[in-house]
């Protein structure tokens, strides 16, 4: 008999008919799949960071991602000299031997902001008039750094350096290395979920699975999609004429197979798969009740300007603070409608309003449940765009852009950083992607310097090789 069933391949048993997700997850309930394979240990996620490096400022992070690169000049970075400089041709100094997307070999023209600022709060932050909300209710919340550069000019390669500290394909998400050195809060969801929203100005931009993907590290760090309207997760819930004794049966049986895998190939993936079945089980009630926000009050709706279920940024925003009170390490909320080539005045405006309201009301919700102080909000995108004009939008921009951040630790109120009176460098105060890497996991309480995993014999970080700093200036 033991023959046969080592004969049988793991992967043809599981493409049968009839086997759904929630039955092969049955048996994780009862731990059967975990003492059959010898895994005795919790059923949780645990991290490998045990202690810490040092004491922790924040215990998750929610990355409020603007996918398509947001124009730092209508939104958080004034630069009056480039409106007095409307039209002219942009001084050859700023853009000689620089590396441009689409506007290479074309004539550079000074494109002015397209809408006004002023400042805002006690802080007197300087913040477009496009962020009502943000601006009038948030501002003193925020932390803002206004001298980020990247390495990539295109859209992907970009992403993927955002988030993962590497242009090429292949690593593991931010998310993904949090959940392998802190491990996860929550044994009902998973550690790292991300949502996407998309509303109806700019050019809607593609974002890949492989964003969230954990890369080298094991497959159960892999982030996870929830979709904003219907069913959030796929295949969760039972086939139908599937009982409770038919799971038993199945889960049974891939329990038997999985120990003979396990001790011919002692494969770590073979745990992650026991772990997902026992996750995928528990999310069969959790992700309903995580959906179900009928009981939230009123107010709350009114301070979203949802009720939620309607797939919009501000319905992710409700979930998200949702997802950071049961536990969730690592959260991130793209808004694919940055990429503004054409029609930046417009479409910038437009896209603001789709996300104005949502953020507000996120940092305004976390303020009022005492999670702000514990929870790292990250907002920006994978660049910024040109001071020149590419018709009436702008170009891709590496060399200089903005990201704020909330909570956490950071200093609220700050405005640190500059690029130059055009806009177009970063000069004062610089900081690499790399850096914000570094930042963010010192904040979380790990030191980015002894934080790695072997792979392919290199000892392989998140924020690479190059030299990087974590920026002190940053913090409360």
């Amino acid at each position: 008999m033991s023959s046969r069933i080592d004969g049988i391949g793991r992967r043809t048993f599981l493409q049968r008919p009839g086997i759904s997700l929630g039955a092969m997850a049955l048996g994780s309930l009862l731990g059967r799949e975990n003492r059959a394979m010898g895994f005795d240990g919790p059923s949780g996620l645990p991290g490998v960071l045990e202690p810490l490096h040092h004491a922790p400022r924040a215990k998750r992070i929610i990355w409020l991602y603007m996918a398509g690169g947001m124009t730092h000049l209508e939104t958080f970075d004034h630069k009056p000299k480039l409106a007095q400089m409307h039209g002219q041709a942009m001084p050859e100094s700023i853009t000689k031997g620089q590396q441009i997307a689409q506007l290479q070999g074309q004539k550079l023209n000074c494109f002015a902001p397209q809408h006004s600022f002023k400042p805002w709060g006690q802080s007197g932050q300087v913040i477009s008039e496009i962020w009502p909300q943000l601006a009038s209710k948030c501002a003193d919340d925020l932390c803002v750094v206004r001298s980020l550069h990247t390495d990539a000019i295109n859209h992907d390669p970009a992403h993927t350096f955002m988030n993962t500290g590497s242009m090429n394909s292949g690593r593991p998400a931010m998310g993904s290395w949090l959940l392998y050195g802190l491990g996860s809060q929550t044994e009902n969801l998973p550690g790292f979920v991300v949502m996407v929203s998309t509303g109806k100005y700019g050019q809607r931009q593609p974002i890949a699975a492989r964003q969230w993907h954990s890369g080298f590290l094991p497959g159960q760090y892999q982030g996870v999609e929830f979709r904003g309207t219907g069913d959030p997760v796929l295949y969760v819930g039972n086939p139908k004429g599937v009982d409770t004794l038919r799971q038993r049966q199945v889960v049974d049986a891939i329990a038997s197979l999985n120990g003979i895998a396990n001790q011919r190939l002692e494969d770590p993936e073979i745990a992650t798969r026991v772990r997902q079945y026992e996750l995928a089980f528990r999310m069969q009630t959790s992700v309903p009740e995580l959906m179900d926000v009928s009981k939230e009050p009123e107010h709350i709706f009114d301070l979203y300007g949802t009720k939620g279920g309607d797939g919009s940024f501000a319905s992710n925003c409700l979930l998200a603070r949702r997802l950071a009170e049961r536990g969730v390490r690592f959260i991130q909320l793209y808004h694919r409608d940055w990429d503004h080539h054409g029609a930046v005045k417009a479409h910038s405006e437009g896209t603001a309003k789709e996300v104005d309201q949502g953020v507000a009301a996120l940092i305004t919700d976390l303020k009022q449940r005492d999670m702000l102080k514990d929870t790292i909000l990250v907002f920006g995108s994978e660049f910024g765009r040109t001071p020149m004009a590419q018709g009436d939008g702008r170009d891709h921009h590496l060399a200089g852009f903005t990201m704020w951040f909330a909570g956490g630790g950071f200093k609220p109120g700050l405005s640190y950083g500059s690029t130059d009176e055009f806009g177009y460098h970063a000069v004062e105060n610089v900081v690499s992607v790399h850096d914000i890497h570094a930042t963010l996991l010192h904040l979380l309480g790990i030191d980015y310097q002894r934080f790695s995993y072997k792979f392919q014999g290199l000892d392989s970080r998140l924020t690479g090789v190059e030299p990087c700093r974590v920026v002190h200036e940053l913090f409360a």
